[in-house]
């Protein structure tokens, strides 16, 4: 089977490849297992070192990956540098924290000395989506080559192109070969691989499908997991909220990435007294995006990542205006691109309310009170992040604990940073990544207790 690079914006194909073998599959985890082996003896100011070059060569680099996103999936070119930006702020992180967090704990104990020590596990599967083709896996690879584990990557199938790239700059910042292995394979091949005793765990980030699936298939071999999942965030915006601010990162934060990102704001839940009032100016917003050629600074957004996602996207928008959502603004498709868009008078039940919108389509609830404002946040099967809008701090502080997500901000544009744990509850997965959680899920904390 030929895996494809396809330009959304124009439908080019750039590039194909050849999905590799069996055989093939069981030489990189032949490599990597060999890899690993040395590698887990490596210390922490080897490993910070060859990390501190990665941040150098990605900053280096820039103008070129991000090229190659904007090309592979129509991310803008604007938002594909902060991309790769931010992955080398992953890099400086883990090689400037990874040894402190990993250091030995120490243990109170009614006799002798007792600690933790923290030890690397092995080859580490990551499934990786195309939405954000670098940062995704670089949020993996960082803490997880600085913990002393070795990585296998399978990438969604329409960025080989990064996939491969970032194997690349691994290798060039002088990580040993085998160290960090992309995989040109279909989600066909992921059993095998997890069925191999040598891969020790498993991270996805995709949907709740793959996630799944992964999930069954780790847990016959009894292998930890970390799934980071769909999303349906709430946006919600309080009576005593600063209105114009709330609307403005309003729009921000349902339009990153195109809309396509499971912790841009979705489901936008208004006090019915100051909803009028932030409509208008989150409308106004909506219509001063230009949509056209991503890799031209004249334009905010391009196409989305396919044509069939925007497709299924039209047809989630079109079932919720045959139930009774009225659209504000947008809904109309042309090939992968769609139109900003605004959904209001959402009820329970149509698909607006129930399902995530990956896409650049706003979903707008309107509360009785903050309390009904919280219930509808929490009726959702999803859990990932969130934001809450109030100028009383004290009140909004309180009101977070009732939200059943993994994360909310407060007064503050959503967005994952290396130096908080980013994960989710309820349909939106399991486990952490980034901060100090991230670089634990795949360690063998070690109880070590000298009588």
């Amino acid at each position: 089977m030929a895996i494809e690079s396809r330009n959304p914006f124009n439908n080019e194909v750039l590039k194909t490849f050849e999905e590799e073998t069996d055989k093939e599959i069981v030489g990189k985890i032949d490599l990597a297992e060999t890899t690993y082996r040395d590698w887990k003896t490596s210390n922490f100011t080897q490993r910070k070192e060859l990390m501190l070059k990665t941040a150098v060569l990605l900053r280096n680099r820039k103008e070129e990956y991000a090229s190659l996103m904007t090309l592979e999936m129509g991310k803008a070119k604007r938002e594909a540098i902060g991309e790769i930006e931010k992955c080398a702020l992953a890099c400086d992180y883990y090689a400037e924290n990874a040894e402190k967090f990993l250091s030995d704990k120490k243990l109170k104990v009614p006799e002798g000395e007792a600690y933790i020590a923290h030890d690397p596990i092995g080859i580490v599967l990551a499934v990786m989506p195309w939405n954000f083709p670098f940062w995704q896996v670089f949020r993996f690879a960082a803490p997880n080559l600085m913990a002393g584990n070795v990585g296998l990557l399978k990438h969604a199938s329409n960025v080989p192109q990064c996939a491969l790239a970032i194997q690349e700059v691994f290798e060039d910042a002088g990580f040993p070969k085998g160290c960090f292995q992309t995989l040109l394979v279909s989600s066909s091949k992921v059993n095998m691989i997890l069925d191999d005793e040598r891969v020790k765990a498993a991270t996805l980030t995709g949907s709740e499908g793959a996630g799944s699936k992964v999930a069954e298939r780790s847990g016959k071999n009894l292998k930890k997991t970390v799934l980071e999942l769909g999303g349906s965030d709430p946006f919600i915006v309080l009576k005593d909220a600063d209105i114009n601010e709330a609307a403005k990162i309003g729009a921000k934060a349902r339009m990153i990435n195109n809309g396509q990102s499971c912790i841009a704001a979705k489901r936008f839940i208004l006090e019915e007294s100051i909803s009028d009032e932030f409509l208008s100016i989150f409308k106004t917003e909506f219509e001063n995006i230009k949509i056209g050629d991503p890799s031209s600074d004249d334009f905010d957004y391009g196409s989305m990542a396919r044509e069939d996602l925007a497709k299924e996207l039209e047809e989630q928008v079109q079932k919720s205006v045959d139930k009774g959502a009225k659209i504000l603004i947008g809904g109309k498709r042309e090939k992968a691109f769609f139109e900003p868009t605004i959904l209001t008078h959402v009820k329970a039940g149509i698909p607006a309310y129930e399902e995530e919108l990956f896409g650049p389509v706003a979903v707008v609830l309107i509360a009785k009170d903050a309390k009904h404002a919280v219930e509808l946040a929490n009726d959702s099967r999803f859990g990932l992040g969130g934001s809450l809008w109030s100028k009383d701090i004290e009140k909004a502080k309180k009101l977070v604990r009732e939200v059943e997500s993994g994360a909310v901000y407060i007064n503050k544009l959503m967005a994952s940073h290396p130096a908080v744990p980013f994960g989710g509850v309820k349909m939106s997965g399991y486990g952490r990544e980034l901060s100090e959680m991230g670089i634990k899920e795949f360690i063998n904390q070690k109880t070590v207790w000298v009588g």
